[in-house]
């Protein structure tokens, strides 16, 4: 299973929020890049970047600092938050990032969906992000009434590369996954599944681990990393996929708290 760091972009700087309140929000680092390589030093293969001010107002905003994260580091990068068109999916691509994240974009506009999928195959991914089993949109900060579970297989038949489940009330609260939830939304669709919200020590990895078969191919961990509470060469270690034949034996982890 693919161990998956966060950096999530607010006015430039790497953050954390809680629930997804952006006035609960923690700042990390004043530079993403610098982040984004300690990741990578310590064995990440994948970065997930999410444009916080993006997703509030539909269009990426953070394009400077994504730029510079993937001119810093050799892994691939995904991005999300705010990517609604084809404008913005296409000048994030330009700029190297491997895959993009529509959210919104997947309840509101499903031809726009198909049509990314076949002009950038395999690289579309949907982010599904959950209060309840529900949908919300526009950087959480609105519900629909579509669930989570179909929207997936909407997806799915539209050839999304993957799906990403966070589950809203556990994001940021360092309260463990949703398994229950993860479980119901994979076994429903073919395509990888990726976790995210909630994960806050090496025992939730474990407990994904025992998802892996129904399809849940990779983790995303943000807060719990940058408390120190998981190291992410244990967690590589622990569940799967990494460069640890990269990392010195006596590598720690340095806090950004």
């Amino acid at each position: 299973m693919e161990v998956i760091p966060a950096i999530d972009l607010l006015e430039g700087r790497c953050v954390r929020l809680y629930q997804g309140d952006y006035e609960r929000s923690q700042v990390f680092n004043d530079n993403p890049a610098d982040v984004a390589k300690q990741w990578v030093d310590q064995g990440a293969t994948r970065l997930h970047i999410v444009d916080l001010d993006g997703a509030k107002v539909g269009h990426p905003v953070n394009t400077q600092a994504i730029a510079a994260i993937v001119q810093a580091v050799s892994v691939p990068v995904q991005v999300g938050g705010g990517l609604r068109d084809r404008v913005g999916v296409a000048q994030l691509l330009s700029t190297g990032v491997q895959r993009v994240i529509l959210g919104t974009a997947a309840v509101e506009d499903h031809p726009l969906v198909e049509q990314l999928c076949k002009e950038f195959s395999g690289q579309i991914v949907i982010g599904i992000d959950a209060r309840n089993g529900l949908v919300a949109t526009r950087g959480w900060l609105e519900m629909s009434e579509v669930k989570a579970t179909d929207l997936a297989g909407q997806m799915a038949q539209l050839g999304v590369a993957a799906i990403i489940y966070t589950d809203i009330h556990r994001d940021g609260t360092l309260a463990g996954p949703n398994l229950d939830a993860l479980r119901e939304l994979a076994t429903g669709i073919s395509i990888p599944v990726i976790a995210s919200g909630g994960v806050s020590s090496i025992t939730d990895l474990l407990s994904l681990l025992a998802l892996e078969p129904l399809g849940v191919s990779g983790v995303i961990v943000g807060r719990a990393l940058y408390t120190g509470d998981i190291l992410l060469k244990e967690a590589i270690q622990a569940v799967g996929s990494g460069r640890l034949q990269d990392i010195p034996p006596d590598l720690g982890f340095s806090s950004f708290a």
